[in-house]
């Protein structure tokens, strides 16, 4: 198992992993509705889904809306959440502590997520966090996005590592599978954004439940 000083490279998924950014999406939802002239709701229970998607969001923030609206809205959403990309969206807790841990170590790390490249770059770049991975891997960089192994395979290139000296963490099942596919150990992030569903049931080789966790459960404490 790869511990300790046999560790390359540590990925990340992006949202629900490493930064929480169900805060701005769920007003980008709430501005949305009013453009469209529905009638004022709790929008806070779409942050359970962020993980999933700008399609899974707005199935919850529009109910009953068919598939045909929801491609309509989607654009729109990702503008106007583009336009406050980062107002109260913050790294996780320990998540800085964790990537200064790694990189006093010589531990590259990197973020592969299936989020929009432009809105995955501006939400990095607000955050100063772009100056300091080393790759970057976005939905739209290649045909194939996760759980295909090949955003990850893509990020280990652009890092110069070896996936099997590499972590991937994420809090969906799609990123336990992708990091599998890839042969990189897998940690299944229990603090993201998991609606309901059991971490455990990903069958994750670790599951951490909070960023403090990463550091002693990869062995670098």
């Amino acid at each position: 198992m790869t511990r300790g000083n046999d560790i390359a490279a540590v990925f990340f998924d992006l949202d629900g992993t490493l930064i929480d950014s169900a805060p701005d999406l769920v007003v980008a939802m709430d501005r949305l509705r009013s453009e469209q002239g529905e009638a004022r709701v709790d929008v806070a229970h779409i942050g359970h889904v962020v993980s999933k998607g700008g399609r899974a969001m707005l199935r919850r923030g529009f109910p009953g809306a068919d598939e045909a609206r929801i491609e309509l809205l989607l654009p729109r959403f990702l503008d106007l959440y583009a336009e406050a990309i980062a107002t109260h969206t913050r790294t996780y807790p320990g998540i800085d502590d964790a990537l200064t841990a790694f990189e006093a170590r010589g531990i590259r790390w990197g973020v592969v997520t299936n989020k929009p490249g432009r809105l995955a770059r501006a939400v990095m770049a607000a955050l100063a966090l772009d100056r300091r991975c080393a790759a970057l891997v976005a939905g739209d960089c290649l045909p194939q996005r996760k759980p295909d192994p090949a955003p990850l395979l893509h990020a280990c290139m652009l890092a110069g590592v070896a996936a099997s000296r590499s972590i991937y963490v994420g809090d969906d099942a799609r990123d336990i599978e992708a990091g599998r596919r890839a042969g990189m150990i897998t940690v299944a992030a229990a603090w993201g954004y998991l609606d309901g569903e059991d971490a455990a049931s990903w069958s994750a080789d670790h599951i951490a439940a909070t960023p403090a966790d990463l550091v002693p459960l990869l062995g670098l404490d």
